[in-house]
């Protein structure tokens, strides 16, 4: 701006910012009119294909500077609308772009508990990227790799720190989960002063990020460290401990002040059809928990024995989800000597990211679309799957086609090892925490008043996935974040009542 009121002109803005209209002292946006859209490098697919190290380079300053100068900046930003959590996108790009890391971290980190976590593992050509508002064919604003930049810049540099609340308030919380929804919550209730106690039924904290989620998205230190810097904030883990099994429910509500569930959901679907029992047809999330526990060091005798190890087979994964492209590129690094994915819609129509279809296929996973199984072919064991080709029909009530099979379209694959990714569902949850008065859902999901987040008792609550099923991680962290929120305030109030009681 001139003295005089007036606006100035784009050559005395460089020269008031430094600029010289390069993008190398990005201080002013919309750059995407001239810069195109890079994604960070990947690594070379014959290297990836034999190790489960994360398969995207990291961006150097520089690009991550210019990427995040295509932001607009835009008046309505559906990159945040469209983000679970949120996020202030627009505000980390614009701080990032002008060299303003520390800035740009506290501003990601101000609404996303795992920012370096998202930013590896979420669908974000879904989600905020899949949304960005810069026309096509410029191309969508990089956000998830310029997000994984800044926070892993900020671990590095010593800008993330454990939470020191300002006063602690003497009272507990115990979270049933160590997974994202319930570190998310711990660490909101922890800043608020909350002693907090999570009890995790697994050996290591993270839940499907560790067991679930392959190193090749998400390296296993990325989780070791967020696990490390909860403990320093002061989280206490209780690991190895089913809740309802070796330890009642009932003791931890007389333990805490709130108890908060954040279990996810682990029983698998399952598939009918003739053969479906035979040997050798197993379900997607034992198949990565066996690589994932062997890729960290345990022994696991279902993989040593070759129960669950693709290697040498060919394999055949049924299921479009991103749990079925995180089980086919897992077999692909395996050494299976084939790998199919079959699935029963389109590609279009696929709720698995299209960036890890891509991916999947680079490494040689061959895609049958349109194909449904139909039976399973063997004696001893799995040897053949038979199909049957679909065909996409009339819209049902939701809105999605319909499917619908091809009369005589049979064929078979060949398969000595298929892996079931067809989603998960909650176990017998009263039966499993031993509380009658636990009330579900006609999905068999945690029952919780959707304003307050607690269940049918009082004084317990629950978010993530155990309430609204499978989902993303980035939804798990989004519930734990409201879920705390809601915890304190229900706390709070009843001191309140307390002291006016008194």
């Amino acid at each position: 701006m001139r003295p005089n009121g007036e606006p100035a002109s784009i050559a005395e803005l460089d020269r008031q910012t430094g600029s010289k209209g390069d993008v190398t002292v990005p201080e002013r946006m919309l750059k995407f009119v001239h810069l195109p859209q890079r994604m960070p490098e990947k690594r070379d697919v014959a290297t990836r294909r034999v190790d489960f190290d994360e398969i995207y380079r990291r961006f150097s300053a520089d690009e991550a500077a210019k990427q995040s100068s295509r932001c607009s900046q835009c008046g309505v930003p559906f990159c945040s609308i469209h983000c679970p959590l949120n996020n202030n996108i627009p505000d980390w790009l614009k701080l990032t772009a002008e060299g303003r890391l520390e800035e740009a971290y506290e501003a990601s980190s101000a609404t996303n508990n795992f920012p370096e976590i998202c930013g590896r593992i979420c669908p974000q050509d879904r989600l905020c990227e899949g949304n960005c508002v810069i026309e096509k064919g410029y191309e969508a604003v990089t956000i998830g790799a310029v997000e994984r930049y800044v926070t892993d810049t900020a671990f590095e540099r010593g800008w993330v720190r454990p939470i020191r609340p300002r006063r602690e308030l003497g009272l507990s919380i115990g979270i049933i989960g160590a997974g994202p929804g319930g570190l998310a919550a711990a660490e909101e209730l922890r800043r608020r002063g909350y002693e907090v106690h999570v009890y995790d039924r697994y050996d290591r904290v993270g839940g499907l990020m560790i067991y679930g989620i392959p190193g090749f998205k998400l390296e296993k230190d990325v989780v070791l460290r967020r696990h490390a810097l909860c403990e320093q904030s002061g989280i206490q883990f209780h690991l190895g401990v089913s809740v309802g099994a070796d330890l009642p429910l009932a003791a931890l509500r007389e333990r805490h002040a709130a108890v908060l569930i954040a279990t996810g959901v682990y029983k698998p679907r399952e598939i009918g059809g003739p053969g479906a029992g035979l040997a050798g047809i197993v379900p997607a999330l034992d198949f990565l928990t066996a690589a994932n526990r062997k890729g960290l060091g345990d022994e696991v005798p279902a993989f040593d024995d070759g129960t669950l190890d693709a290697s040498g087979r060919d394999v055949v994964v049924i299921g479009g989800g991103d749990t079925a492209m995180d089980c086919v590129r897992t077999a692909v690094r395996q050494g299976a000597a084939s790998v199919k994915c079959l699935y029963r819609r389109d590609r279009a129509n696929m709720p698995g990211s299209m960036r890890e279809v891509k991916n999947a296929e680079e490494e040689g996973v061959e895609f049958i679309w349109l194909a449904a199984p139909e039976a399973f072919l063997g004696e001893d064991g799995v040897r053949g799957v038979r199909a049957q080709r679909m065909r996409l029909g009339l819209p049902d009530a939701t809105g999605r086609q319909t499917v619908e099979p091809i009369q005589g379209s049979h064929f078979t694959l060949p398969a000595s090892l298929v892996i079931k990714a067809l989603g998960f569902d909650p176990e017998d949850l009263p039966h499993a925490f031993g509380e009658p008065g636990l009330e579900v859902t006609r999905h068999g999901t945690l029952k919780i008043n959707h304003r307050s987040f607690m269940t049918s008792l009082p004084g317990v609550f629950a978010a993530g996935d155990i309430v609204r099923g499978a989902s993303l991680v980035v939804w798990a962290i989004r519930d734990g974040r409201d879920a705390a929120a809601q915890m304190h305030e229900y706390i709070q109030k009843g001191h309140r009542l307390a002291e006016a009681a008194d």
